[in-house]
């Protein structure tokens, strides 16, 4: 999901405050974020692709724009009026700190995606890893990922959710 065509900065963007956990605690807002992926749209097109209300579609919008998660892309004049355009404020979310409810709802938007997908890969696995090789396999991982090289416009969008963590029986 990489938008550096659209000029949206290549710094991670990283989830630190109240108000971003709360802009991620709603499985809506994850859906919109992954729709903003394809690139900037308006609200009318946002609740077209989604299947919601325009009021429903504005008040995520709004939060996740106060999170500084979305921004204002362009204005267009059409008649009557003004279309905005919004846009993803980043390329990457990144986080260290775990929010149960934010994660919750980043899995429940997950599952939403990959349910349209009649053969998607997922896997998880338990792993024993050193430190070192811990450090090693996120590195590859985040390499991997941040690095992926995105086909021009009109090629089949691909999501990729990837995550290392300690397992909690694990955790001290």
């Amino acid at each position: 999901m990489e938008l550096d065509a659209f000029a949206v900065t290549t710094d991670p963007l990283e989830i630190r405050t109240p108000v971003q956990f709360k802009a991620l605690a709603h499985p809506f807002r994850h859906r919109l974020l992954f729709a903003l992926g394809a690139g900037p749209a308006t609200l009318s097109q946002l609740a077209a692709r989604l299947g919601a209300a325009k009021g429903t579609v504005a008040h995520h919008l709004k939060v996740l724009t106060e999170a500084g998660m979305v921004r204002e892309a362009h204005r267009r004049q059409v008649r009557g009026g003004t279309e905005r355009y919004h846009e993803r404020a980043f390329r990457r979310l990144v986080g260290e700190a775990a929010d149960a409810g934010a994660t919750a709802a980043l899995f429940g938007a997950f599952a939403e995606e990959v349910a349209g997908d009649p053969d998607p890969l997922v896997h998880l696995r338990q792993l024993r890893l050193t430190p070192t090789q811990a450090r090693r396999l996120r590195s590859t991982l985040d390499t991997l990922v941040g690095d992926a090289e995105e086909a021009p416009p009109g090629e089949a969008r691909y999501g990729v959710l990837v995550s290392l963590y300690r397992h909690p029986a694990q955790v001290r």
